[in-house]
């Protein structure tokens, strides 16, 4: 029989394109399985269950014939590809370009994503600066507005222009030539770009039971292109118009947000919060800047079938229209390219250096979480395994052991903000 042939037509350090032909005499014998397959289980009129003539059976199934060679010969291909390039660590693979013409061979391509094999020659040694900033009494007395917005009461206001800051609830119609389109509610906060600027002056010319209808420009840099700069009449109806009343930050208040006896334990506490996530962001900061050197000092390059690949299922998961891919695609590449590079990075430290997360760490971790939520460790166990989060806690566990290796064998220098 006949060799299938593979043939490498394209390349970069994470992808590979590969030219097949699988011959005739391949394709003919996969026909003859298929046709036999379908023969054996045909129940045609007027023919007996397994006795009908093969090209009554090609006639009869010749599209899903022809589908099942393909699905053959395209395996066939496949398993030659992967022994004839030694491909490994495949991220994905697609075909494209398929010939499958009459009575000749079948000829395809194979794109296949691989992870590059990176040789870090300098992943020790480096000095990183570790910034975090003091807490300022400012930040806390945000935290403590924020707070006491939450538990702030809405107050009627009767037969006043509502100014910024206040609850609003309005109709709002978009006119269509002459006629206004259906009125649809909205309940806002003025103020906070809720709603189109335009809008919200016109709503603030108005007292509650009021209507008007005005026309309004949008803006230059709308989110929609059709009406960037363009002008339509609406009609706005304010209905309803409340003020925030505050209560008052006391030991009372402190005592209703939590479990505090006073306003200065609830402040104590809050600066505490801010000091950690500082402290975090600031480590998060060691840890980018360190695989910033790393990829430098190394001249790690990012595939771009990866950079490509990442592109699109943030695209999809944005749910970026197919018109507006290439916009997000040139602005979002930047941040693809730094994530590709950091994995790249990640995973071949974890593998010189076998960090990856073992079955002893998966239970420890998971003996954890069980504890910190006070359930059962085979029922955390079964909820993780059921949504699918195993092989994510396994590479965040992978990704700790790695960055432990990393900055064990390099300098943090605690310097002052």
């Amino acid at each position: 029989m006949t060799e299938i042939t593979v043939e490498k037509t394209s390349e970069d350090l994470g992808s590979k394109t590969l030219s097949v032909t699988v011959p005739q005499d391949r394709v003919e014998q996969a026909e003859a399985r298929a046709v036999q397959y379908y023969a054996k289980r045909a129940k045609l009129p007027g023919f007996r269950k397994g006795k009908v003539p093969a090209q009554v059976i090609k006639k009869r199934f010749g599209d899903a014939i022809r589908q099942t060679v393909l699905e053959e010969v395209i395996r066939e291909g496949w398993e030659t590809a992967q022994s004839q390039e030694s491909l490994t660590a495949v991220l994905d693979r697609s075909v494209r370009n398929v010939k499958f013409p009459e009575g000749a061979p079948i000829e395809f391509e194979l794109v296949v994503e691989v992870r590059p094999e990176l040789d870090l020659q300098h992943t020790k040694g480096f000095t990183i600066p570790r910034t975090v900033p003091p807490v300022s009494d400012a930040e806390v007395e945000e935290r403590v507005r924020a707070l006491q917005e939450q538990k702030a009461t809405w107050l009627p206001v009767e037969g006043e222009k509502p100014t910024a800051g206040q609850l609003v609830r309005v109709e709002v119609a978009a006119g269509d030539d002459d006629a206004a389109g259906e009125a649809k509610a909205y309940q806002l906060v003025l103020g906070r770009g809720e709603a189109l600027p335009a809008i919200e002056e016109r709503i603030m010319e108005l007292v509650p039971g009021e209507t008007k209808e005005t026309d309004i420009r949008f803006p230059d840099d709308d989110p929609d292109e059709a009406r960037r700069g363009t002008s339509r009449q609406v009609r706005i109806t304010l209905h309803e118009v409340k003020r925030q009343e505050l209560p008052p930050v006391d030991d009372a208040f402190a005592r209703e947000v939590g479990d505090f006896e006073t306003l200065d334990a609830l402040k104590a506490a809050i600066r505490e919060d801010l000091v950690s996530a500082a402290a975090r962001e600031a480590d998060a900061r060691v840890r980018d800047q360190l695989i910033h050197e790393i990829v430098e000092a190394n001249r790690v390059e990012a595939p771009p079938s990866m950079v490509r690949r990442l592109v699109t299922a943030y695209a999809q998961a944005y749910k970026i229209a197919p018109e507006k891919f290439e916009q997000f695609a040139t602005e979002f590449r930047p941040v693809a390219e730094a994530q590709v590079k950091r994995e790249l990075v990640l995973n071949a430290v974890a593998e010189s250096e076998t960090l990856a997360a073992t079955e002893a760490d998966l239970d420890a971790r998971i003996a954890e979480i069980a504890e910190a939520q006070d359930r059962p460790v085979a029922e955390v166990y079964a909820s993780l395994q059921k949504s699918d989060r195993l092989p994510d806690l396994e590479r965040s566990i992978t990704e700790e052991k790695t960055f432990t290796f990393l900055l064990e064998h390099s300098t943090v220098d605690e310097v002052s903000a």
